[in-house]
């Protein structure tokens, strides 16, 4: 048996010469040899000691509740970059009071008690227009007049129940329009109980007023229209007819008209008082 050019043995060649080992040459293989074993162990050690570090560097670890720590199965390639993260935090959301606030006053309280009805109460008070329109038609303004005496301000009756109801002075006075007269009267109390009470029982009726440019009118017996009505701690009441002596009957639609007219002025004028303060006792509050 024979071997090529660089085997591991060598000797003459020729047929039936088996040869002598080459001891040496051996050797160094050998040796080759444990030295390639030898750079493999460190090479696949090395290898299996970064891939153990690989996976404990992009292992993302939790803390749970009780302090013992768990793998979420997250790497570092999954989780949320700087970009991925919200750069402004959220407005807060308005908070509101469970609390609902207090009603606004009510207009009438403020005119239902002289207590709390502190403005003044004079003549301009209610009647501060030399000229009212009202429905189209535009009023003179005639004779105003204020008195404490309340019985002098009226016809039959009425004097007594406004006495007995405790009146504490009547303002009148007296518009006109085309020979019709009304004269309104205002007659003021403490409570509104007291004003109901005077206006429900109302008989007999308010004394016109003349004067200032109108002549004497609803006197003497003369049939004219009387109204009596309240709000709040005033009782009010009108008297109209012709300012030429003539009686008024169901017909005179300009004497009814004028009436209404002034009946409604006059309730717009105690109810605005009331709004007045009203309104100012809320701007108190919400300060």
């Amino acid at each position: 048996m024979s071997f090529g050019d660089g085997g591991p043995f060598r000797g003459p060649e020729g047929p039936g010469n088996g040869g002598t080992p080459d001891w040496e040459a051996l050797a160094d293989a050998s040796a080759a040899r444990a030295r390639r074993k030898k750079w493999l162990l460190i090479g696949g050690g090395a290898l299996a000691t970064a891939a153990v570090a690989a996976a404990v560097a992009t292992a993302v670890v939790s803390v749970n509740g009780d302090g013992s720590r768990r793998d979420t199965g997250k790497h570092a390639s999954e989780l949320p970059t700087a970009d991925d993260l919200p750069t402004e935090l959220p407005a807060p959301e308005p908070s509101f009071s469970s609390v609902a606030p207090p009603p606004p006053p009510d207009p009438r309280d403020y005119i239902a008690d002289v207590k709390k009805d502190r403005l003044p109460v004079d003549t301009d008070a209610f009647f501060p227009d030399e000229e009212l329109t009202a429905g189209g038609r535009t009023y003179a303004r005639g004779a105003t007049h204020r008195t404490k005496q309340c019985a002098a301000t009226t016809q039959g009756a009425l004097g007594a129940i406004l006495t007995a109801n405790g009146c504490d002075q009547v303002i009148r006075a007296t518009y006109s329009r085309g020979g019709v007269a009304v004269t309104v009267g205002v007659a003021v109390f403490d409570t509104e109980a007291q004003a109901q009470r005077t206006a429900r029982l109302a008989t007999g009726g308010l004394a016109s007023l003349s004067g200032s440019g109108v002549p004497v009118f609803c006197r003497d017996g003369v049939i004219c229209r009387r109204t009596a009505n309240s709000y709040g701690r005033y009782a009010y009441f009108t008297v109209g007819g012709f300012t030429d002596g003539r009686d008024a009957t169901k017909a005179d639609k300009d004497v009814y008209a004028t009436g209404d007219d002034l009946t409604d002025y006059t309730f717009r004028r105690i109810r605005h008082r009331g709004e007045v303060q009203a309104s100012a006792a809320a701007d108190i509050t919400t300060t």
